[in-house]
């Protein structure tokens, strides 16, 4: 289902709007997102086979919306938050039973400016979030995952040092604060933090911190990769993780955590896999003019080649900061990294995925997925097997030596025609 200011039902009535009355917040032409504009301006024929080529098919099938609870759409209107349900199916077996877990991703932007104080900031993103995880757990969500650095805002490119003053230890302020809503509602919850390593001389990572169903801590990861593009120059703040790859088996299921940039990583993704994740989740913070079109891209091409599930989370809004700073391109200074476009997904292994949420408002996308999907797909193309892990592993061992030379076959006649 839907919940935002137009409905794709309502909208695919409409007529075309021409964005006039988008007051430059995010939105695509008005609408919350690509889905909603070409439901509104395709006819139902035209826009149901357009669906099928952009989000493909579910076991052959469209993507079956959920139903939810009344008071969980009206946590949603009186909060002012887009939210969004699916259900993924899977084949029917005969010797497994079905394993249905139902999954959520919250985005949101900041709720104060990035010139409040510091505490004031932490306070008003708690009292912001939480009716959304409520909205979650009333939903009967068994695994949340948040967007990267949920309890600040995104300043890691700033490359000012007085905003390591977020940072906290794993178990600080908001793992507290989320280990007791992960004991009310029986959830496991996953949050990307700015971790301060005290036990390492104050050393900063930024880390995702799992947390179980009963409020204990399963574990941490780390992000493993970290960009040097434009303003994403994060290495200011933190350097490449030490935790490798981990894959956390908690009560609802096997689940990694491919922290932001990771995924423009292709070896990262498979990592997760080959350590057996049956959902993969995707915090960020990535802006439009950086990223846009791949955003879409690189998690759905992740879930058909890993054969596993793809939870993708961006925040929202456009983040002004007190001092201007520059890219390192040329380009004048400026006081924010531009829109962050929102747009969380879910892909999963047999290509199918969900539409977007909102790409400038706050929200909350939910989805049921039957993980016997994944071995499923597995089984049907085979690509674990069909793989050949030892050519590659061949390669790389070459490549990470000094001496490595490219394995490149020139033809004769190239060279003849250069000594001509």
């Amino acid at each position: 289902m839907e919940n935002s200011n137009t409905s794709i039902t309502d909208a695919a009535n409409g007529e075309l709007n021409d964005g006039k009355d988008a007051t430059n917040n995010g939105s695509v032409c008005g609408y919350d997102s690509l889905h909603q504009l070409l439901a509104a301006n395709l006819k139902p024929h035209i826009f149901q086979e357009v669906s099928r080529l952009l989000l493909g098919l579910n076991c052959g099938k469209p993507l079956q919306t959920l139903s939810l609870a009344e008071p969980v759409n009206s946590l949603s209107l009186e909060h002012d938050f887009d939210l969004q349900a699916f259900r993924f199916h899977a084949d029917k077996e005969s010797v497994r039973e079905p394993r249905i877990v139902r999954v959520g991703l919250i985005q949101n932007s900041i709720a104060l400016p990035t010139t409040a104080p510091f505490l004031d900031q932490k306070r008003a993103i708690l009292e912001k979030v939480k009716p959304i995880i409520d909205a979650a757990g009333a939903s009967g969500v068994n695994i949340l995952c948040l967007q990267e650095a949920w309890m600040m805002p995104f300043a890691f490119c700033t490359r000012e040092k007085r905003w390591c003053e977020f940072a906290e230890p794993i178990d600080g302020e908001s793992t507290r604060f989320l280990q007791d809503l992960a004991i009310r509602y029986n959830m496991v919850i996953v949050s990307s933090i700015l971790e301060r390593d005290v036990s390492h001389g104050d050393t900063l990572w930024n880390t995702a911190v799992v947390i179980g169903n009963h409020g204990n801590i399963i574990g941490k990861h780390r992000k493993n990769h970290i960009p040097r593009v434009g303003d994403f120059n994060e290495s200011t703040y933190y350097m490449e993780g030490n935790t490798g790859h981990p894959v956390f088996e908690t009560a609802y299921g096997k689940i990694g955590i491919n922290i932001c940039y990771g995924r423009h990583h292709p070896l990262n993704w498979l990592a997760f896999g080959l350590n057996g994740a049956e959902i993969v989740f995707n915090p960020s913070a990535t802006v439009g003019e950086l990223s846009e079109p791949m955003w879409p891209i690189e998690a759905r091409n992740a879930a058909i080649a890993n054969s596993y599930f793809v939870g993708s989370i961006n925040r929202v809004g456009t983040e002004i900061f007190p001092n201007p700073f520059t890219s390192g391109d040329g380009k004048p200074q400026h006081t924010d990294f531009g829109h962050f476009y929102g747009s969380s997904h879910f892909s999963a292994p047999d290509a199918s995925c969900t539409p977007s949420l909102s790409r400038f408002r706050d929200g909350l996308l939910i989805s049921d997925m039957d993980l016997n999907l994944c071995r499923q797909q597995k089984d049907k193309w085979g690509f674990r097997m069909t793989a050949r892990y030892e050519l590659y592993a061949k390669l790389l061992a070459q490549y990470l030596k000094p001496d490595f030379e490219p394995q490149i076959i020139s033809d004769p006649l190239l060279h003849k025609k250069k000594a001509s």
